[in-house]
């Protein structure tokens, strides 16, 4: 009987189960979107560096990408439905929903690398 006491206190202690319904969301729509955030990511930095190294060429062909990320559809209706969930994740009150993202967003930060 404590062996499943202990296994069910452990299995609700486990922040997943905290988190609120549109921080839960918004966590699944950021993992999706992770390898175009990471695309884009090296882009901003090629984009830089070929405009401090004044390759033009480069700059134009480097912006066309980044615009072609934008320009997709499923992306684009990923991102609008992060803009719509941010403003309720920052009034929740939930004090997990915040942490679970920024370490989210830290652990994808460091895989893009």
């Amino acid at each position: 009987m404590r062996e499943v006491a202990f296994l069910l206190a452990s299995l609700l202690s486990v922040p997943a189960f905290a988190l609120s319904q549109a921080a839960k969301e918004f966590i699944k729509i950021t993992a999706e979107l992770e390898p175009v955030q990471c695309e884009k990511r090296k882009l901003r930095r090629a984009i830089a560096l070929a405009e401090i190294e004044r390759r033009n060429e480069d700059v134009r062909s480097l912006r066309q990408r980044f615009a072609a990320l934008d320009r997709d559809p499923k992306t684009a209706r990923m991102e609008r439905r992060l803009a719509e969930l941010e403003p309720r994740l920052e009034k929740s009150s939930d004090p997990e929903d915040l942490s679970a993202i920024n370490r989210q967003r830290v652990e994808a930060f460091y895989r893009c690398q």
